[in-house]
């Protein structure tokens, strides 16, 4: 074959990139061995494989087995061929409740971010915070005959939400996110904002939504300097043929081009992985796959520099 397709090539760099041997150390004390009796598990650099594929390419279990089947890279990618055993969606689904089971979501990501930080790729002098609603099925047709009840509505604008938040705190520096946290799509921007901040920062940004953040309780006692937008009505406001307007307004651009950077581990995720709807039911579920979602963001985004230098 002449051609490498986007595909081969984008599973060839995260080959490259994706610290293995860390990963695998993190997983292996919880995965099963062989006993006397039973069958063999498969290898768990293989399951491993598999599960981030799933999350590459948005499969569900039944999805990820006939995609082994079917599509070559995949199935080299996971080190399998047609002459070995395919893993069934039970196996991929037993793997999947392994990680949950015992929160590996988690260590993962912190890991990955370990990892990162031996690259220079997490400075952390500052954070930016931010939250995006991923959406839940609201159709109560199905054998419960309910919705998922830890999943919730809210309205942003004029339009109403059924779904979670995925809260994250983003360095300011690299871009790179270091903290998440999943909620009820109910849940103010602003309740969760100690839970995303790792402590060294000097000073947070965000934008309009969290207004106020310095006057809440639970934030009194760290010491950064607050960068919230101002509200789009009052910088409509401005005089800006005024030399104070004008600052303002050039003060305001300012922090908008810092706080960008926090939208582009939800593109990744949401464009570059299709993630746009929850897949499971529960909060704990749900949070764990967008867990290792941002920790692969993280390694998509950095894998230039990684590629470089390794």
């Amino acid at each position: 074959k002449r051609k490498r397709t986007r595909r081969e090539v984008f599973l060839a760099e995260m080959d490259r990139v994706v610290p293995w041997e860390e990963l695998l150390a993190v997983i292996a004390p919880h995965y099963p061995r062989m006993g006397r009796r039973g069958r063999q598990p498969y290898p768990l650099e293989t399951m491993l494989r598999i599960h981030l594929l799933q999350q590459w390419y948005a499969l569900s279990d039944p999805s990820m087995e006939e995609a082994l089947y079917e599509i070559a890279p995949l199935r080299q990618f996971a080190r399998l061929s047609l002459l070995t055993d395919i893993p069934d969606e039970t196996t991929i689904l037993n793997f999947r409740h392994l990680l949950e089971r015992n929160q590996l979501a988690e260590k993962l990501f912190s890991s990955v971010n370990t990892h990162l930080a031996r690259y220079g790729k997490v400075v952390r002098s500052g954070t930016i915070v931010d939250a995006t609603i991923i959406n839940a099925p609201s159709s109560t047709k199905n054998a419960s005959g309910t919705r998922d009840p830890q999943m919730h509505q809210t309205r942003k604008g004029q339009q109403w939400y059924f779904g979670m938040k995925a809260h994250i705190g983003v360095d300011v520096d690299s871009g790179l996110v270091h903290s998440v946290v999943g909620t009820a799509a109910n849940v103010h921007d602003l309740t969760p904002v100690a839970r995303l901040l790792h402590g060294a920062e000097t000073h947070v940004h965000a934008d309009a939504g969290y207004t106020g953040i310095e006057y809440r309780e639970d934030l009194q006692g760290i010491d950064v300097a607050w960068e919230v937008a101002m509200r789009p009505g009052q910088r409509r406001r401005l005089d800006q043929r005024t030399e104070v307007g004008r600052l303002i307004h050039a003060f305001e651009r300012l922090k908008a081009r810092t706080r960008a950077r926090v939208e582009h581990p939800f593109r990744v995720i949401k464009q570059q992985f299709g993630y746009r709807k929850v897949r499971y039911r529960g909060l704990a579920k749900n949070t764990a796959q967008i867990t290792t979602l941002f920790a692969l963001s993280n390694l998509w985004m950095a894998r230039r520099r990684l590629l470089a230098t390794g």
